[in-house]
């Protein structure tokens, strides 16, 4: 998908590739639960997710050879210990294939950027 025209995030979904759908299923599921409050939307091509009238904070997109989630540099940093094997950017995590994600650490990432109020860069 690389960066998607689709305006809303239903759609984005319905777009996905088979092999790829049960995990962002799950993505949003958690970032749904997780974020209670925030406001779901397409921006930058991608599902995000963030409080009302701010940029997406937390994101997902299906990139080429790999599914990525972005949650900023310092969520990344502060959970490196955790992501230990996986790649990751400045504010990314990519997993190569869906049974790669550990939905577990994402969950404990999502209740970290809310707690804290983060915004992405």
């Amino acid at each position: 998908m690389v960066q998607s025209t689709l305006a809303t995030v239903d759609a984005w979904m319905a777009a996905l590739v088979p092999d790829r759908a049960p995990a962002f299923e799950r993505l949003r599921a958690l970032c749904q639960a997780r974020l209670p409050g925030w406001v779901e939307r397409m921006q930058w091509g991608m599902p995000g997710y963030a409080p009302a009238e701010r940029d997406p904070v937390v994101s997902f997109n299906s990139q080429k050879n790999h599914i990525a989630f972005y949650a900023g540099p310092t969520a990344v940093a502060r959970f490196a210990d955790r992501l230990q094997g996986i790649d990751c950017g400045k504010g990314c995590v990519r997993y190569r294939r869906p049974s790669q994600i550990d939905f577990d650490v994402i969950a404990a990432m999502l209740d970290d950027i809310y707690a804290r109020g983060e915004t992405m860069c």
